[in-house]
């Protein structure tokens, strides 16, 4: 009988999951589409019953079945959802509304003014710790409150995803202390305590999920959760986090100096520093692991920006129903290969669902600046995946600006099975690009959490060192130039049509 470790995230488009054995090696894969709901501009939503919980259904029968093993050798189970979403739930903890997704959703344009006319710069600052944005969940909350009173007035609970996955699988109510600390702010303390003299302004304390360490073992999994997933009733369960933390932790994201980017359908980033950091274009807090701070941030698209171009500009490729999704890629791929640096001249602005880092504006447009007769469709992706590498560049100069030294980027997520972007980036940079053996993403990093939650892996330290490099991408020189003439005109265009874009 062997012992096992369950780790399933839960993004925009995928549900993944993965089992690892004791050696930490993956011992089955499993994944389930779904699609995101986009109800009115701005508005980004999932039905947390009918996606979160049933593809975590799904992916866990699978993943036991796959593996052909028994359900008591799974030692723990972690999980991961994406970050920064609001989904509030009655007592039975059944949703009231679908959850209002992470920052691409920008309903809450009112609320986030209101909040920082009520608070005031300094306070701001004081309280968030960043610009009160599209993440913060306080601003969700007051939407709700808002425009549906009854569901406000009905709400038990406002959780984030990770906190319903594991409420559905333990009967508990918890939420990480980083993930509660950054998005919650200003609802939780710095001790993880809920701030009643804060909550009142959204909701009240008892509203909200308790804050536990990323690995604690919280609960076990109830005889119901157990007949609807195939896992073994007491089985235990960590608290889990965001999607974009557990990326981190899978490649390694565990003591000061290390940068990683996620790609997936959004871009996400966490630099671990020894000290806390505050600048209004990235965020600034305590990181998940004690004793750390983070530097993050994001940009609303990257993979979410991909697709449209595939389902816009290149339908045909997979409409006779012969080809695969991988095929579709392989083929974009390769033509946008074909295609120079710089794209013709083509530069993409990637706001097509507003903007987080650095500029943080979610009236933000995107942008096809200096299309002529000669461009085609390739042209048109490759200079989206140049544009999204543009922004990576923006958000490591904002880092070095601070003082973080940035030599290696590690990069993680389904957007690391491009190798054509990938050296985009690094080109664009011009620093390397550090791929890992094990790219699955959050769900092997939520994987290894739950073995630390029960004690096979001792530490941070201990969990970092089970992760192995793969491969080194290497910028080439040649495209420096080429890539920095085309960065300075990316840096001038937003804020040369920043007035234009809040007209639309």
């Amino acid at each position: 009988m062997g012992t096992y470790f369950m780790g399933i995230d839960v993004g925009t488009f995928e549900t993944k999951g993965v089992l690892v054995n004791d050696c930490f090696q993956v011992a089955a894969e499993m994944s389930a589409r779904h699609g995101m709901e986009n109800p009115m501009p701005g508005f980004f939503e999932h039905d947390a019953e009918a996606v979160w919980w049933k593809d975590f259904c799904t992916v866990s029968k699978g993943l036991i079945q796959k593996a052909g093993i028994r359900p008591e050798e799974i030692a723990a189970v972690g999980s991961d959802v994406l970050g920064c979403d609001c989904l509030p739930v009655d007592e039975a903890c059944r949703p009231l509304r679908k959850a209002i997704l992470y920052g691409i959703d920008a309903r809450a344009t009112e609320e986030i003014a209101y909040l920082n006319d009520y608070y005031g710069e300094d306070r701001v600052k004081e309280l968030f710790g960043h610009p009160i944005c599209s993440d913060d969940i306080g601003p969700k909350i007051l939407w709700i409150r808002n425009h549906e009173p009854r569901i406000y007035e009905k709400t038990y609970k406002f959780l984030t995803g990770s906190s319903y996955i594991t409420a559905k699988l333990t009967g508990e109510y918890v939420i990480d202390q980083f993930l509660a600390k950054s998005s919650f702010r200003p609802m939780y303390d710095e001790n993880g305590r809920t701030d009643a003299a804060h909550c009142g302004l959204y909701c009240r304390p008892d509203q909200l999920a308790e804050c536990r360490f990323v690995h604690d073992i919280v609960g076990y999994v109830t005889d119901e959760a157990a007949a609807a997933t195939g896992l073994r009733a007491g089985t235990p369960v960590i608290c889990g986090t965001g999607d974009s933390t557990s990326e981190a932790i899978s490649v390694g994201i565990t003591e000061p100096g290390k940068l990683m980017f996620q790609f997936g359908s959004s871009l996400f980033f966490y630099y671990c520093s020894d000290h806390l950091v505050y600048d209004h274009r990235v965020y600034g807090h305590n990181f998940t692991i004690p004793g750390t701070f983070s530097v993050s941030g994001g940009t609303n698209t990257a993979g979410t920006l991909t697709r449209w171009m595939r389902d816009t500009l290149y339908f045909d490729l997979s409409s006779d129903g012969e080809k695969s999704d991988s095929d579709t890629w392989q083929a974009m791929m390769t033509r946008a290969a074909d295609i120079p640096p710089g794209s013709g001249g083509l530069i993409v602005l990637p706001y097509f669902a507003g903007e987080r880092c650095p500029i943080n504006d979610a009236g933000a447009k995107g942008m096809i600046f200096g299309l002529t007769l000669e461009h085609t469709r390739d042209h048109l992706y490759r200079a989206a995946l140049e544009g999204t590498a543009y922004g990576i560049a923006q958000n490591i100069r904002v880092l070095q600006e601070l003082g973080l030294p940035v030599d290696t980027l590690i990069a993680v997520g389904g957007g690391t099975r491009n190798p054509l972007w990938m050296q985009i980036v690094a080109d664009v940079i011009q620093k390397p690009v550090s791929i890992p053996k094990v790219s699955i993403g959050a769900s092997y990093g939520s994987a290894l959490l739950a073995a630390l939650g029960i004690g096979a892996l001792k530490s941070f330290p201990d969990l970092s060192s089970v992760i192995q490099p793969d491969r080194l991408i290497l910028p080439d020189q040649t495209h420096a130039a080429v890539y920095q003439n085309y960065q300075d005109i990316f840096d001038r265009l937003y804020p040369a049509t920043k007035d234009l874009m809040h007209l639309l």
